[in-house]
């Protein structure tokens, strides 16, 4: 088999420059509770789910305000960002989901983030490189990543073994999802250093495609 039967995607670090809307909303935030985020506590959170940002948001705030409310007024803030502001691609990012479609090969962007939020980025992403097959959102899965439901889950939405599935991640808490759901896995190195036993490691998407990627995972 030369190509991957499916194309697992995360989102935020992955396929796109998110990670410096989501550094926005977080300052916009946490100033009405008069703290300054800084770019430390956002690699804090980095990878996410909601729930583990809003919590330490609550702690930074010393409790003055409710983790779920926090992660509410959140989720609006990026939502506004990503429906108003350009979409920055990660670089190779576009190229390879535009090739995957092309090839028919089906993608699934498995996320941490809420289905309010991802619907708007998917629907501006599918102008440029087509229709995602499917999707996983943060707040459709009992235990979001690390754990591998959210990758599994992925794979049964498309009826194909998770063996045969190529999950591309950012993250070492989404890394350490797909490796543990039983996909090939590469790691593209961004924010943060990624040190999973089972994935392989890249600097970057350029110059990469689906079946040089695939390769990499099956050496």
């Amino acid at each position: 088999m030369t190509k991957p039967k499916a194309l697992l995607l995360d989102l935020d670090g992955t396929l796109l420059e998110s990670e410096k809307l989501w550094l926005i909303a977080e300052q916009q935030v946490m100033a009405r509770y008069g703290y300054a985020w800084t770019p430390a506590d956002q690699h804090h959170c980095l990878g996410g789910p909601l729930e583990r940002v809003a919590q330490y948001m609550e702690v930074k705030t010393n409790g003055s305000e409710r983790s779920d409310i926090i992660g509410g007024q959140l989720l609006s803030a990026v939502a506004d960002l990503f429906a108003t502001e350009p979409l920055e691609w990660r670089p190779g990012a576009e190229a390879l989901v535009a090739q995957a479609h092309q090839l028919q090969i089906p993608t699934v962007i498995v996320t941490a983030s809420w289905r309010s939020v991802l619907d708007t980025v998917m629907a501006r992403m599918s102008e440029t490189v087509g229709m995602f097959s499917h999707s996983i959102a943060g707040d459709e899965v009992h235990n979001s990543k690390p754990h591998p439901e959210p990758y599994l889950c992925a794979a049964i939405s498309l009826s194909v073994p998770i063996g045969d599935c190529l999950a591309i991640e950012d993250s070492p808490t989404g890394t350490q999802s797909a490796v543990s759901a039983g996909a090939r896995v590469i790691a593209v190195e961004h924010m943060a250093a990624i040190d999973v036993a089972g994935a392989v490691i890249v600097r970057t998407l350029v110059g990469q495609d689906v079946e040089s990627l695939w390769k990499l995972v099956n050496n």
